[in-house]
């Protein structure tokens, strides 16, 4: 029987790799923001994304990853992960899209993506990106030495469904930096103290995926795309995280 992968405990030069990465994978997400409005092409976001990407020294991580064909993933609405972005789509009033982003950076990896709002939006919508926010901001809570892995998801999920929404589960968070995808890959929706202990050193994202529906979901055509198995609305915040000796350092930010 082969050996489960071990998660990597990253060296302080591989550290400041991985935040340099994230730091460029934040910045392009600050970017396109004035360029989230009615009437641009999500393949238009793409490309300009990925020229702001090559100008400061990176490139996407995206294009070709198991013959994945844009920069980045652009999924609106009703898709909760791996849209393609397009020429055909056009952003409209009231739209949300979450724009995902990773970049590699002296052959080090950074994870990120946000939700956007595409001019005014339904308060249904704003409640949903308000609750992948939170989700988020409790899976950070759950971060620090000693810790289990799986305690992430437990409270993300304990508190989405109390107010309502569902947890995708059929998708992981997972390790980052040294490569695209590492070890640990953990469900958003996990047993109370499953899972590997945290240790200083390693680096994963949290990226809750959160439904206004059901958690069902249906993969489409293209093999990529992610959609609610009932239309319903989907939302997702990532960030790429290290654990430090007290706690955690979101390498995502400016």
């Amino acid at each position: 029987m082969a050996k489960t992968p071990k998660i990597i405990i990253k060296t302080p030069e591989q550290i400041d790799g991985i935040r340099k990465s994230s730091r460029l994978a934040a910045s392009v997400l600050k970017m396109i923001e004035p360029y989230v409005k009615p009437g641009v092409s999500t393949e238009e976001l793409d490309q300009i994304c990925n020229t702001y990407i090559l100008n400061n020294g990176g490139i996407s991580a995206c294009i070709g990853y198991h013959g994945y064909p844009r920069y980045t993933c652009i999924s609106s609405n009703d898709v909760i992960c791996h849209g393609i972005p397009s020429k055909k789509e056009i952003l409209k009033e009231g739209d949300i899209i979450n724009v995902d982003i990773t970049t590699i950076v002296d052959g080090y990896f950074g994870d990120t993506s946000r939700m956007f709002k595409v001019g005014k939006v339904s308060k249904s919508r704003e409640n949903l990106i308000d609750m992948a926010r939170t989700c988020l901001e409790i899976g950070l809570a759950q971060v620090y030495p000693g810790n289990r892995f799986g305690n992430i998801g437990y409270e993300i999920a304990k508190h989405a469904e109390r107010h309502g929404y569902w947890v995708v589960r059929e998708y992981t968070w997972h390790g980052v930096g040294v490569a695209f995808h590492e070890e640990p890959y953990v469900y958003h929706k996990a047993p109370k103290d499953s899972g590997d202990l945290m240790e200083p050193g390693m680096i994963f994202t949290i990226e809750p995926m959160i439904n206004s529906g059901t958690h069902q979901t249906k993969l489409m055509s293209d093999k990529w795309t992610v959609k609610t198995r009932d239309g319903s609305d989907s939302a997702q915040f990532e960030h790429t995280i290290l654990v430090t000796q007290s706690g955690y350092e979101i390498l995502t930010v400016l």
